[in-house]
């Protein structure tokens, strides 16, 4: 693991993905979840909304950091936003 420069954003944000991955499994064990329509065009599950979530979290942080002097955090903080929106109502 020496080849990767582990920084505590870094460390922070993988292990932040992990948390998110055992909920969800563990969601999923106890709650199965069916596809449904939102307003996404397609039918998804939570799994779905998640990769998509996710996909489109990581291009909205290349769009800040390539068109904006804005801290990264904010993107951070417009994401999670994104992120509940599109779990909820996606």
């Amino acid at each position: 693991m020496a080849w990767m420069s582990w920084t505590l954003p870094t460390a922070l944000f993988f292990i932040g993905i992990g948390v998110i991955l055992v909920g969800m499994t563990t969601w999923q064990i106890l709650s199965p979840c069916v596809e449904r329509r939102g307003f996404l065009p397609l039918a998804t599950t939570r799994g779905d909304r998640l990769f998509i979530g996710l996909l489109s979290s990581a291009f909205i942080h290349l769009a800040f950091v390539a068109l904006t002097d804005v801290n990264i955090a904010v993107a951070t903080v417009l994401c999670a936003f994104w992120m509940l929106i599109l779990m909820r109502w996606g």
